[in-house]
């Protein structure tokens, strides 16, 4: 009942759309515009960069908020980590499939940035950052950096929690923040392998090149 209980109020919590509330700021529906995810990324692409912050700010804060009680305040002697697996889950659940929105919402990656900020091993934080930006940096696609924070969590649970007597009860919930990121992404993975997903930013000579066909 309890770790129900964290993923109930995990999913409430994801519920709350900083990308969808940016977007109504302007008068939009950001899920009418560009790739229609509710999501940081897209919040950039349209509106710019402050209400994108702010988009991966409040993203960031619904998930690690709850983990972070869970973690210090109702689970403090050590068995908090499965959890905030629940609690975590429940949050990128709410963010993708808020029951208010039509079930239309984001694609779940800040949220799972954000347990992992909250519920992994401090390790994992810097070496984090370091694959998603060099992943977005040599590729130029948000959509692969994305791809590699999906597995930070199972990694996280593999190396650290190898011997824990509930280890495949966690490995299995942290592989369905992996299963939902990689559903979530299923256009961006047929874009990628059609060499047709959009970039981050171009080089002046793929600009100039669109350019020429237009």
């Amino acid at each position: 009942m309890e770790l129900i209980l964290c993923l109930a109020v995990g999913y409430f919590l994801g519920c709350i759309s900083s990308g969808y509330i940016v977007g109504k700021f302007y008068q939009k529906d950001i899920r009418e515009l560009g790739s229609g995810n509710a999501g940081t990324t897209n919040v950039l692409r349209n509106f710019g960069v402050v209400p994108a912050i702010v988009t991966f700010a409040g993203d960031l804060l619904k998930a690690v908020i709850p983990i972070l009680l869970i973690r210090f305040f109702f689970f403090p002697q050590g068995s908090w980590y499965l959890p905030c697996l629940y609690c975590g889950l429940g949050v990128v659940l709410g963010h993708n499939y808020p029951f208010y929105m039509g079930f239309k919402g984001g694609k779940g990656i800040a949220v799972t940035a954000a347990v992992v900020m909250s519920a992994a091993h401090p390790v994992m934080i810097p070496v984090g950052i370091a694959i998603f930006l060099a992943a977005v940096i040599l590729t130029r696609y948000v959509s692969v950096g994305s791809l590699f924070v999906a597995w930070y969590i199972p990694a996280n649970t593999f190396v650290f929690y190898l011997n824990d007597r509930q280890f495949i009860h966690m490995m299995i919930i942290s592989l369905l923040f992996t299963a939902l990121a990689y559903f979530q992404h299923r256009q961006n993975i047929v874009r990628l392998i059609h060499g047709n997903e959009n970039k981050l930013w171009r080089t002046q000579k793929e600009k100039e090149a669109i350019k020429g066909h237009e």
